[in-house]
């Protein structure tokens, strides 16, 4: 597994990001940027709503028959000169994936962006068999150096500065010119690009993710912006696709139905500027390519989420669109989530990965506004699984005890209506007294989860129920 997860910490960790003024600041660019192009990418597709149904389909079918498409993929990969490996825990993964690259004789291992990469741990465990891994993907190799983890799935540099980017390049690249101009965002890409360049060319063996696999072929496509993935996986001796169990897609035709809405979520373009596909190693007469093809195909705890309340969770393919439209994401960012998938999909991912009790919290922070599954493309419900996961927390006595008490006494009083009634209008009637002067609260006993951070509007009036039954509305 990766970096031990800081989940249960998350109001920790909110606080701190929501005390750091650079956070704040990088973070205004994915509230702008994001939502306003995927809602213009979208507006002109007048098909984009019924492709968004179509590609939850294509997904539930996929995972209703699981174990089929698994079968057809690995034969179709075998055929085409490759090779699949299962992998039913990340510390399996790590050790197949290092044993490859020892068989290989690696001494450096280019990385594509992947998220089940990071999940993992594979960099680590790459290290730590004496092989050095480069990530080639700008974000991800902004991050490598300095030792962080992405905050974003898509951008997982997004809480950078250029400012900061270009003090890393300076204390990393200390073979370059120290008086060289850094001030703008293209030298500091071409700089990148030349370090890079020198590691795909030094690269045994090139590591990519993939957003599909496709089982009629025995495919592996993967959609990027620089073409680093490309570079990755044609030019070492192997390459390692390494994605989790529930990517596949039944046929090519599915896959490009669910490109047309993945890259409209993700970034508001029609269609990323790469979409590559490949299917096993070199072939005779193919003028680049590797030598060897493998597939390590990754469980990790999400077999166990099918036919559960969550297996819609499994649908998910990693747009970033939730995170991008959720509030609480805007406000603290993406590692204040303590683990590998940040935003409302991880809040939903992460306790089904590492277990309610590391990663419980997350389902909590969320105001249930809905725009995550308003604009998630293959529609998955991510409000209501966030409410299952608040379930199961609660049941376990997990939650705070202030709160398990509350609710109980809520729902004495909830279970009583002429009680409830009494209850509120007596309530009312005293905050509304002792507030008439200030019309607020700066602090109330038993309130300060609110009262510490906002104040407290002081009750005017009659209660809701009192009002709607004057008005001729029925109360029972």
């Amino acid at each position: 597994m990766s970096a031990q997860p800081t989940s249960r910490n998350f109001k920790r960790n909110a606080h701190a990001a929501l005390a750091d003024g650079q956070l704040q600041k990088a973070l205004g660019h994915v509230r702008v940027n994001f939502i306003e192009r995927r809602a213009t990418a979208a507006g002109k597709l007048p098909e984009f709503e019924a492709l968004r149904d179509s590609a939850r389909d294509i997904k539930d079918h996929v995972l209703a028959h699981l174990d089929l498409y698994l079968e057809i993929y690995e034969k179709n990969v075998a055929a085409s000169g490759g090779k699949v490996h299962f992998a039913r825990t990340a510390q399996e993964a790590c050790a197949t994936i290092v044993d490859i690259c020892k068989a290989a004789g690696a001494r450096t291992v280019a990385k594509g962006k992947s998220m089940v990469s990071e999940e993992i741990g594979l960099n680590a465990a790459i290290e730590a068999a004496g092989m050095i891994p480069v990530e080639t993907d700008l974000g991800e190799y902004i991050i490598q150096l300095r030792g962080e983890a992405p905050s974003h799935i898509i951008a997982p540099a997004v809480h950078l500065n250029q400012d900061q980017v270009e003090a890393d390049f300076r204390r990393v690249h200390t073979h370059l010119p120290e008086e060289r101009d850094l001030t703008a965002p293209e030298t500091l890409l071409a700089e990148a690009r030349g370090v890079l360049r020198e590691k795909f060319l030094a690269a045994d063996v090139g590591v990519t993710g993939a957003n599909f696999l496709v089982a009629e072929t025995g495919t592996s496509i993967i959609v990027t912006n620089e073409g680093n993935g490309d570079l990755t996986q044609t030019l070492p001796r192997v390459h390692v696709v390494i994605a989790s169990i529930e990517k596949l897609v039944p046929t090519l035709e599915d896959a490009s139905q669910i490109l047309r809405v993945l890259a409209r979520s993700a970034t508001g373009q029609d269609m990323s500027v790469y979409t590559t596909l490949s299917t096993g190693p070199r072939r005779d007469g193919d003028p680049d390519g590797p030598r060897a093809y493998h597939v390590v195909l990754v469980d990790n705890g999400r077999s166990a989420m099918l036919g559960t309340e969550f297996e819609d969770m499994l649908r998910c393919i990693r747009c970033g669109a939730c995170m991008n439209h959720c509030p609480v994401y805007h406000a603290v960012g993406g590692h204040a989530y303590g683990w590998v998938y940040p935003g409302p999909m991880g809040a939903v991912l992460t306790p089904s990965l590492i277990g309610v009790d590391k990663g419980g919290h997350l389902p909590n922070a969320s105001t249930f506004c809905g725009r995550c599954e308003s604009v998630c493309p293959v529609r998955i419900p991510l409000p209501k699984m966030m409410r299952h996961w608040r379930e199961r927390e609660f049941e376990r006595h997990l939650t705070p005890a202030s709160a398990r008490y509350g609710l109980r006494l809520w729902a004495f009083f909830a279970k009583r209506p002429a009680l409830y009634k009494w209850a509120t209008s007596v309530a009312m009637g005293t905050l509304g007294l002792f507030g008439r002067s200030r019309g607020k609260f700066k602090t109330l006993p038993f309130a300060g989860g609110w009262t510490d951070y906002r104040d407290m509007p002081a009750p005017q009036g009659k209660t809701f129920q009192n009002q709607w039954k004057a008005k001729g509305g029925r109360v029972r």
